[in-house]
């Protein structure tokens, strides 16, 4: 019961956050998602930890993780992460030793399903900051054949998710979030023919995929498309339309960047919050994927900006009273959303 709510205070909280970080987030698709029954959310994986925190904050379903196993290093950090949800999954990269250790995270997984519990995953098995569906692994149809192997009365459904940012390297964010048709992954599972079963199960949730995120499948005009759409400034957050003019390669004419004339307000922003912004270029410095830099900033911002408001707000009280500390410390956040869903946010360079 405690864990439950801990899980749905953090979930609101960082739901919050989001909505202070981000100009827009479009989830499309709601509908799709069973209320209760097995679920696997199968995602694409653009911006490191981020990802899992949007769908998750905007999503009715309680659901279980599998992330990378280089997040858990840390005894605070894996506390943290388990405490809401997250395990490790063990890649060949974090040491042939390591790996094995999978077999008991599998298990869990089967119980979670067995459960009728949501589980989610990233069947792409990486982060990586591109603009298709990348070679799907084939360790989600472990979890799913395996559990139902283990438990043959089981009913589990796929829900494919489609992430789409802007322009994940700037803030303030932009995203979509696009939950696609139900896939009965019972329909793939043939006990006696797996390598078929996983063949087809893996094409058809790639394709699914496919059809809600931005996605330029042709590897030789890849750049050449990317280059184009980003001069004419596409929103790519118009899944359909952006992926209708890859399809038809339509001529795309150059577009000249907006002009955010509302930018002044972030040096407002910066001096009133002037510790935050030390820590994260302090903390930027550290960050070596570029897939990570969202997440550290977020992470961050959500956690120091309320802290230095309310201690800012404190001193503001001690001098002047409640009344203007009041004023000051909602100010403070009001100036941030101004900012933030009034900005004009451009494609990448």
């Amino acid at each position: 019961m405690l864990k439950i709510l801990w899980y749905n205070f953090i979930k609101a909280y960082i739901k919050t956050g989001l909505f202070f970080y981000s100009k827009e987030i479009k989830v499309v698709g709601l509908e799709n998602i069973p209320k209760k029954g097995a679920v696997l959310f199968a995602a694409n994986h653009p911006n490191g930890l981020l990802d899992p925190l949007v769908i998750s904050t905007y999503n009715p379903r309680i659901n279980h993780f599998l992330v990378r196993a280089a997040a858990f290093k840390k005894p605070l950090a894996k506390k943290f992460l388990s405490s809401l949800n997250l395990m490790p999954i063990y890649r060949i990269r974090d040491g042939k030793s390591q790996v094995s250790r999978n077999h008991e995270v599998f298990n869990t997984c089967f119980e979670i399903l067995k459960n009728e519990k949501a589980l989610m995953i990233f069947p792409e098995g990486s982060h990586g900051r591109v603009r298709k569906i990348r070679p799907i692994s084939k360790g989600f149809t472990r979890i799913i054949f395996g559990a139902l192997d283990k438990y043959p009365e089981l009913n589990i459904t796929i829900i494919p998710v489609g992430l789409t940012y802007q322009n994940p390297s700037v803030f303030p964010s932009k995203i979509a979030m696009h939950y696609g048709k139900p896939i009965i992954a019972n329909k793939f599972y043939h006990k006696n023919d797996i390598i078929n079963s996983t063949n087809k199960l893996k094409t058809k949730v790639k394709e699914s995929m496919e059809e809600i995120t931005v996605c330029i499948k042709d590897e030789e005009k890849y750049e050449q498309t990317l280059s184009e759409l980003n001069t004419a400034n596409i929103d790519f957050t118009e899944i359909d339309s952006v992926n209708t003019i890859i399809k038809n390669q339509t001529d795309l004419t150059p577009s000249k960047e907006k002009i955010n004339y509302i930018k002044p307000l972030i040096y407002l922003i910066l001096i009133n919050s002037i510790l935050p912004y030390f820590i994260w270029k302090i903390a930027e410095k550290k960050v070596d994927e570029i897939e990570f830099v969202d997440t550290f900033r977020f992470g961050l911002g959500i956690v120091t900006f309320p802290l230095f408001y309310l201690l800012q707000s404190l001193i503001v009280f001690y001098f002047f009273g409640s009344s203007i500390a009041l004023y000051y410390f909602l100010a403070s956040f009001l100036i941030v959303l101004i900012y933030t869903k009034l900005s004009v946010i451009n494609s990448e360079e």
